[in-house]
Order: structure tokens, then C-alpha cells, then sequence
């Protein structure tokens, strides 16, 4: 078992060339391939893989492993240096021939009832960070059982087996050939779930941002080919990001709203660089929240596609989600903070959406797992349907809803100040916030004070770095703002 690579809510992620090396992802895929070789239920004759290809009609020969990277620096190396590793263990590996985003990998997982999928990438991190994400057969981000699995099977920096693959940077095992029918099964299947002939008719400008990302193979295609004028920036390679942490918020699409402005495109869209988020931009230049976005596309899912079953939302997201749900009579369930969650309740079959916060959105008859590409394309597909722009689209949607207004912070802490914290706050909580009585408190992910009237106040400990974060929610759009205060009292007053 290794002690020094551990995986955070969304796979392994360090900084390249100190945590992230050629010998630490050949150590992870080696953990990865015990795990497909031997799991008694997720690996390649577990019992719940092997049920997974019976469901499908299909009967594997062999395990097949799909391997994709971002745009990342040495990304396309290292997944050559995973892929090595595959082959010494006798695993298939299908491998992209360009940058592939996350949810590619996974629906081309699903579509070849492969056992998983390694993707390079470092998502939304700064350009010196990347990592590894493993998709589990069922197409999507491992669980929290499948990831002790491998973090105990992955071999320490000494162990003999390291020595049958090579680690050397551009080498790539003449077995396996680069192919770019993932990116055609993606985009065919893709296609389906959008309304072509209300595209073509809707005649929309429609400005894009892949912030340097994978999305810059797959924005303009099914766009230009239903006559949607298209417009981009940030296109091509830069390992640097243009110096902007690419995380798809409204600091980052900065240049995105200038030109949606200086060209009056009716709308900008944009995906972090492994495509699992997203970020939207009015056609006034102003961003959209994804706690707007996502309630806003489950009532066009609803009315205009006709979808029906139950929806789920992590415990941080807006309740406004849950003002769609209860209109149209359908059954909401609340999960822990971590896309993992929605994706386990998604692979079900019984719901028709889930969603978080920070821009994670997954749909029925689709992967069960976020996908910022088809977020952007659902909602360019609302405009066209509609006919209508997005302003029009908030203005008719909040004569139905009650607006809702959120913030949000991260504050910095040692390991001991977070203990403390989460110590106290669980011994003696705050009866009231803000001078508000506190009706309930949910436990579901840190703590979720949720006061009269439908305000909230959460704080809770990141999964990834050692910092408290803090949410609140409101009617009132100068609440939230007076709540994160409050919430800063509060912790201030413990440590």
C-alpha cells in the first residue's frame, strides 16, 4: 500500500514534476491494473462488471482500458506512460489521437463496455497541477470503495514490478494506435439529445471559450454544421492558460464576455479544460451561475423534452433546483458534497438529472457523470427551442420561481484549525445566525445551518485542500453576503 499518493473527491492530482511524475502515474496505473485484474466486483471478472456487459448484450474477451489526456503540460506523456503499463499487464488500451475530454472517456466506456478509463488531466487546477482520474466501468469517477482498492494496491517508488514498463516520456508501445472514432461515437450520440432542426432555424451567434481546453475539438462542430454563426477565443496551445486558473468562473471568462459584447453574439459558452464544467455568459456580458443554470435547463429536460423521474443535487446547491423538482412532481434526493455521489444515484436509472454548485451537471440517457460540453450544448438547445434569449428565458422563468441569491468563500487553515472547528461546531452548533433562529441543521456534508424563511449558511472543510468553506443562500440578494460574515464570526470565535 502507498502512502504517498492519495485520491481527492475527483481522482490524483499534484504538482507536475514534484507529486505528479512519470513514476508516480506508472505507480498508480500498476495499482489501477491489480485492481482490474483481481477486484472481485469492480475488476474485469467481478461480479458487477461482468452483470454491467450481460445488461448490454456484450461478452469482453479481454479487459480494455481507454486512456485519454488534456492540454496540459506532459499530459499526452503520461497517459503513453499509463498506457505502457496496461500492455505489461495484458489490459487492451484504447487510446485518443488528440486531447480527450473526461466525459468522452467515459461514454466511450460504456460504449465498449470497457472495465475503466485513466485520464490525464488536471481539470480546473492552476497549469502547474495535473493528475489522474479513473472512470469505473459504469461510466464515471471511481467511488470511494474502488479508490481505497487501488490507493492499497499501488506499489511504493521501490517496487520490483515497476521495472517491467518504461517510464521514459514520448515512448509509446507500437501495440497501441492512436484513434479518433472515441471523439465520433461521443459526437454522434450527442447529436441525439439536441433539437437540429430548432438549430437550424434559430439562427443564433454563439461565442466560445474551451479556455485552452479539450473543447476546442468539439464546440464548433455540431454548431457550424446547424448553421450557428460561431466565434472563439482561447483556442489552441497554451500550457500556461494565458495565465488564468481555467475554472471556467466569471474571472476566468473574462475575455469571453468581451467578445460577446464587442461581436453581440446572443451567448458565450465555455468548459474547464477536461470538459466536466462548465460557465455561461448573457448576452449583456454578464455570468450566469451554474445554481441558475441548472434548475433553468431541469424545467427545459421537463417541458420540452418530456423527461420524467427523479432528480438529485449535492447539499450545497441551490434550493431554487428544488423549487423545479416540487412544480413538476418530481422526487428530490440530497447527496453529499463530491459528483461521485450523484453519479452512484444517476447509474440507477430512475433519475432524469443531477447537479452541484460548481458547475457539475449529468442528464438521463446519457453518462451518469458531469458533462460541461453537453451543459453548453442544452443550453444553446433551450435558446433554439425556446426561440427566445436567455434574458428573455430568466425573465419568463422567475415569474414561475422564486429567485434565490448565493455566495461563497474558502478561508485557509492548518489541518488542526479545520479539526477544531468541525469539532466544536458539531458540540455546540449556533441556535440562530444573523439573529435568525436556526430551524434545522443538516449533517449531511460538514454543517448546513438552514434558518426561517429558506436561508442557509454552510461550512464545511474542502476534500482537496486545507480550507473551510463557506455558503449561504437567500431570497434576499444582499443576504447571502451578511450570512458568509456571520459564518466568518463563527469561526473566528472557535479559532
Amino acid at each position: 500500500m502507498s502512502e504517498d499518493i492519495k485520491f481527492s473527491t475527483s481522482g490524483f492530482r499534484a504538482v507536475i514534476a514534484e507529486g505528479l511524475t512519470a513514476q508516480s502515474v506508472q505507480r498508480l496505473a500498476f495499482g489501477i491494473a491489480d485492481h482490474v485484474l483481481e477486484n472481485s466486483f469492480y475488476g474485469f471478472e467481478g461480479s458487477g462488471y461482468q452483470k454491467h456487459c450481460q445488461a448490454q448484450g456484450k461478452n469482453p474477451k479481454k479487459p480494455l482500458v481507454i486512456i485519454g489526456y488534456d492540454t496540459r503540460f506532459l499530459s499526452k506523456q503520461l497517459a503513453y506512460v499509463a498506457a505502457n503499463v496496461f500492455l505489461a499487464c495484458g489490459i487492451g488500451v484504447k487510446m485518443a489521437d488528440e486531447p480527450l475530454p473526461t466525459p468522452v472517456a467515459e461514454w466511450n466506456v460504456l460504449k465498449e463496455a470497457a472495465v475503466g478509463a485513466v485520464v490525464i488531466t488536471g481539470s480546473e487546477a492552476e497549469y502547474n497541477v495535473c493528475g489522474l482520474k479513473w472512470i469505473a466501468y459504469y461510466g464515471g469517477i471511481a467511488n470511494n470503495e474502488i479508490v481505497e482498492d487501488i490507493e492499497k494496491r499501488t506499489p511504493g517508488p521501490s517496487a520490483q514490478v515497476l521495472k517491467t514498463s518504461s517510464t521514459e516520456f514520448d515512448h509509446l508501445n507500437s501495440a497501441v494506435v492512436p484513434t479518433n472514432t472515441l471523439k465520433k461515437e461521443y459526437m454522434s450520440h450527442l447529436e441525439k439529445l439536441l433539437d437540429g432542426k430548432a438549430l437550424k432555424k434559430s439562427k443564433l451567434k454563439i461565442a466560445l471559450d474551451p479556455l485552452f481546453g479539450t473543447a476546442q475539438y468539439y464546440f464548433r462542430a455540431p454548431l457550424e454544421k446547424h448553421g450557428v454563426t460561431v466565434e472563439a477565443v482561447d483556442e489552441g496551445t497554451d500550457v500556461l492558460f494565458g495565465g488564468k486558473v481555467p475554472n471556467a468562473g466569471p474571472v476566468s471568462l473574462e475575455d469571453l464576455k468581451k467578445l460577446v459584447l464587442a461581436k453581440k453574439m446572443h451567448l458565450g459558452i465555455a468548459c474547464n479544460p477536461d470538459c466536466d464544467k462548465f460557465g455561461i455568459i448573457d448576452s449583456d456580458g454578464e455570468w450566469i451561475s451554474p445554481n441558475e443554470i441548472g434548475p433553468m435547463l431541469l424545467h427545459h429536460m421537463v417541458k420540452n423534452k418530456k423527461l420524467k423521474g427523479r432528480v438529485v443535487r449535492s447539499v450545497i446547491t441551490s434550493t431554487l433546483f428544488d423549487q423545479v423538482a416540487k412544480a413538476h412532481g418530481l422526487m428530490l434526493r440530497e447527496t453529499p458534497v463530491g459528483f461521485k455521489y450523484i453519479t452512484e444515484l444517476m447509474t440507477t436509472g430512475q433519475y432524469i438529472m443531477g447537479m452541484e454548485e460548481s458547475g457539475g451537471i449529468a442528464v438521463a440517457n446519457h453518462i451518469p457523470d458531469k458533462d460541461g460540453l453537453l451543459a453548453c450544448f442544452l443550453v444553446v438547445d433551450m435558446l433554439a427551442v425556446e426561440g427566445k434569449t436567455l434574458k428573455q428565458l430568466r425573465k419568463e422563468f422567475y415569474k414561475q420561481y422564486r429567485p434565490m441569491y448565493d455566495q461563497k468563500v474558502s478561508i485557509p487553515k492548518t489541518e488542526t484549525e479545520i479539526n477544531r472547528i468541525m469539532e466544536r461546531l458539531d458540540i455546540k452548533p449556533p441556535l440562530a445566525v444573523n439573529k435568525t433562529s436556526v430551524w434545522r441543521i443538516d449533517s449531511t456534508d460538514g454543517f448546513k445551518f438552514i434558518l426561517k424563511g429558506g436561508s442557509w449558511l454552510a461550512i464545511r472543510p474542502s476534500s482537496t485542500e486545507r480550507r473551510i468553506r463557506l455558503y449561504a443562500e437567500a431570497p434576499d440578494e444582499k443576504l447571502p453576503a451578511v450570512l458568509i460574515k456571520e459564518g466568518k464570526k463563527i469561526i473566528d470565535s472557535i479559532v
